[in-house]
């Protein structure tokens, strides 16, 4: 006689993911060729994302942000561009990782990370804007090359193209 077949019995309904995207649930990560048409792919990737997780409110930040990182990423490697975006303690979390290596001379690393700093320039302005924070540095292993990244917090990404008189006190042009 053959042994009857079981079913391991579902989580608790508390340990179960809701039945729908929310904030706190947004947590993707891609990769996609180093290639001129990357960036629009991914600008479109977050918007749809952040629709479906209800975070309207910050979509124009967002897509700024992830737009001028990729844009960067795709100038600097021929490889792959690794995308994520996470929302946590209401911030969204965007990090991109390229696979231009670290230069060991100290005047090579110097004018690439300058370089570097004024492509982002647009995105420093934005970042501002949202009272959030941004940078880049070396990746570490498994991801040798560069990891860039920024936090658009979301009570301040949400009055990004807001009249600056209407910002909340404490804002850049408040």
């Amino acid at each position: 006689m053959p042994a009857p077949i079981t079913t391991c019995p579902p989580p608790p309904a508390a340990d179960r993911p809701p039945a729908h995207p929310t904030p706190e649930t947004l947590a993707y990560s891609f990769t996609l060729p180093a290639a001129p048409y990357s960036p629009s792919i991914i600008r479109a990737a977050t918007r749809t994302i952040l629709r479906a997780h209800g975070l309207e409110d910050v979509t124009d930040a967002a897509v700024q942000v992830v737009g001028e990182l990729a844009s960067c990423a795709c100038r600097f490697t021929t490889t792959e561009v690794y995308v994520s975006l996470r929302y946590r303690d209401r911030a969204l979390r965007v990090t991109l990782y390229d696979g231009h290596p670290h230069h060991s001379g100290r005047h090579a690393a110097s004018a690439c990370e300058a370089r570097r700093r004024a492509a982002l320039r647009v995105l420093s302005c934005v970042v501002k804007a949202c009272c959030g924070a941004w940078g880049f540095d070396d990746a570490r292993e498994p991801a040798w090359g560069t990891r860039m990244w920024a936090v658009l917090p979301r009570d301040g990404a949400r009055t990004y193209l807001a009249d600056p008189r209407e910002r909340p006190a404490g804002s850049p042009s408040a």
